[in-house]
């Protein structure tokens, strides 16, 4: 094990939120003199910032572990992020492990590495100035969840629900406009309760009301956030604000009543349903994603069904699908999961071939139309970046910067995953 470490590797799974948390710790590490070592050099110490929402989440943290220790035997490793909070006998049983860190004192790492440190400093405040390798950046604006969907472990790794002070995020984004950022992404595990527990109470529109005065802040995404959250202030604010981008992702999970109740989520099909038509009407462009989950307990072909007709009904731009999992902790921990693998694949190939359709529909409105996008990256050949909406917008490359500029293109062609366009 190393003592005096000078470099390190941080190493993320799962969501925007784990995103931001990594890199708070990154910025931490790096005011104490550590140097983050890029892809091709060994580090002294990695931080694996796991992610536990599916069985397929904990494989990959466990392999992201065993991966680091390979790469640096001597190594210090350590582990935190959501599989760690509840199964660290499981990460124990690792070799090679050094340390572990539950949620609760996440954000406070740098503390547990000053032994290992030539030098220590004054805790610093919780936040971030930049987003290693994003020209986007995640800002968290509330963490954990109070809804305990039966299915879902989020609330036990991440704790009950609450919100950063109005006047942190605001130092933040000022501070990440200074820096170059135009887009900033607030983030949250259950964005829209955000403000209910501050005194006095506020609201996500609050959020945006003051982010909206920042001028070098072009643009202010959300992220994914619960139907039952959207509430008609909010939705006024996305049609009358020139910042707010017009993009929702909402977590259906499914388009079947008794499905739903059993998932305990708090809405149902047709209050979906209402929700996306008042939605369209207001914002007629906004693009609307979604989660939808296959192979819950006691999905049956009918609720499969309903759940097609719903996506079909709904016509979401994109939809992330992904298959029941049983959680530790859940109501559903030990229930019957039997779906015959088969059935689970033909449902995935038919609502992924549904799924593809209304999309590639969705993207048809915009062929030879204009549309500002704001250029993140150049990769093979092209300049990528996103509009309003989330498109993902492609440009050929001949010789022009268009790095983190908003640009008016026309569209072209428009592929089952992509945009092709010319500048205007």
């Amino acid at each position: 094990m190393m003592n005096n470490l000078k470099t390190f590797k941080i190493l993320t799974l799962g969501c925007k939120v784990n995103q931001y948390d990594s890199q708070v710790i990154r910025e931490q590490l790096e005011k104490v003199g550590l140097r983050e070592s890029d892809t091709t050099r060994k580090a002294d110490c990695y931080v694996i910032n796991t992610c536990t929402v599916t069985k397929s989440a904990d494989s990959q943290s466990r392999n992201l572990i065993r991966s680091a220790k390979r790469e640096n035997p001597q190594a210090r490793i350590v582990v935190t992020g959501c599989y760690a909070h509840l199964n660290a006998r499981n990460i124990q049983a690792i070799d090679g492990v050094d340390l572990i860190v539950n949620n609760d004192d996440k954000l406070a790492l740098r503390e547990h590495l000053l032994p290992y440190l030539e030098k220590s400093s004054p805790r610093q405040d919780v936040g971030i100035s930049n987003f290693n390798g994003h020209t986007r950046a995640f800002v968290k604006v509330q963490d954990g969840c109070d809804n305990f969907c039966s299915f879902c472990k989020v609330p036990y790794v991440r704790g009950r629900s609450r919100s950063r002070p109005l006047d942190a995020i605001v130092r933040e984004v000022k501070k990440l406009s200074q820096n170059g950022y135009k887009e900033v992404v607030l983030t949250g595990v259950c964005l829209g309760d955000y403000g209910r527990k501050l005194e006095p109470k506020r609201d996500i529109v609050e959020v945006i009301d003051a982010l909206e005065e920042i001028d070098d802040i072009v643009r202010i995404r959300l992220s994914s956030i619960e139907a039952g959250d959207i509430s008609d202030r909010l939705i006024a604010k996305m049609k009358s604000s020139k910042k707010l981008c017009a993009h929702l992702h909402i977590p259906f999970q499914s388009g079947d009543d008794r499905i739903l109740k059993a998932m305990n989520r708090r809405d149902t099909r047709q209050a979906y349903i209402n929700l996306v038509r008042t939605l369209k009407h207001a914002i007629p462009d906004i693009g609307i994603s979604a989660d939808i989950m296959i192979g819950f307990p006691g999905e049956g072909d009918k609720e499969f069904q309903n759940t097609l007709d719903f996506v079909q009904e709904v016509a979401p731009m994109r939809v992330h699908i992904f298959s029941f999992s049983p959680r530790d902790f859940t109501r559903l921990s030990h229930a019957d999961t039997r779906i015959d693998s088969n059935v689970l694949k033909q449902r995935y190939g038919l609502l992924k071939e549904l799924c593809d359709n209304v999309s590639t529909a969705f993207k048809q409105h915009f062929k030879n139309k204009a549309i500002e996008v704001l250029f993140e990256e150049l990769k093979n050949g092209f300049w990528q970046g996103y509009t309003r909406n989330y498109l993902l917008v492609l440009v050929k490359n001949e010789g022009f910067n268009l790095l983190n500029t908003t640009t008016q293109v026309v569209i072209e062609r428009i592929t089952q995953s992509q945009m092709y366009a010319k500048l205007r």
